[in-house]
């Protein structure tokens, strides 16, 4: 499940890039899915290389997906909900929204501090 979704949000983030990469290209070569297929070989590529040569860009990645997934996915939507339904929610709905939105808080001071740890951790050896 983890591999698939590294997978489809891969796919997700580099579309757009490729997809305007390719509007450069004339409309007039024949040949035009050869370019996209060289567009998105090294768009990969240069991923590649930029993982590995930057010095925990792992890490890095770990700590920026630990905020912003959380912020994203467990915080911001009940809080737009709260928002949005000031006077209209339950005290059963507005329960668990706060639920919701502490789960996510907690999930993302956790993987941010053992994300800052393991930075730490890889300066100091």
């Amino acid at each position: 499940m983890f591999c698939l979704n590294l997978d489809q949000t891969y796919a997700l983030t580099m579309s757009p890039v490729a997809m305007s990469l390719e509007e450069l290209i004339p409309s007039t070569h024949l040949k035009s899915h050869i370019y996209a297929i060289i567009i998105r070989t090294s768009l990969v590529i240069s991923t590649l290389i930029v993982g590995l040569t930057i010095p925990f860009f792992g890490l890095v990645m770990s700590l920026i997906g630990s905020l912003l997934t959380m912020l994203v996915t467990l915080i911001l939507p009940p809080a737009c909900y709260l928002s949005i339904l000031r006077g209209k929610v339950t005290r059963i709905q507005r329960t668990l929204c706060i639920m919701v939105i502490t789960v996510g808080v907690a999930s993302s001071a956790f993987g941010t501090y053992s994300a800052l740890s393991k930075i730490v951790e890889n300066l100091r050896s």
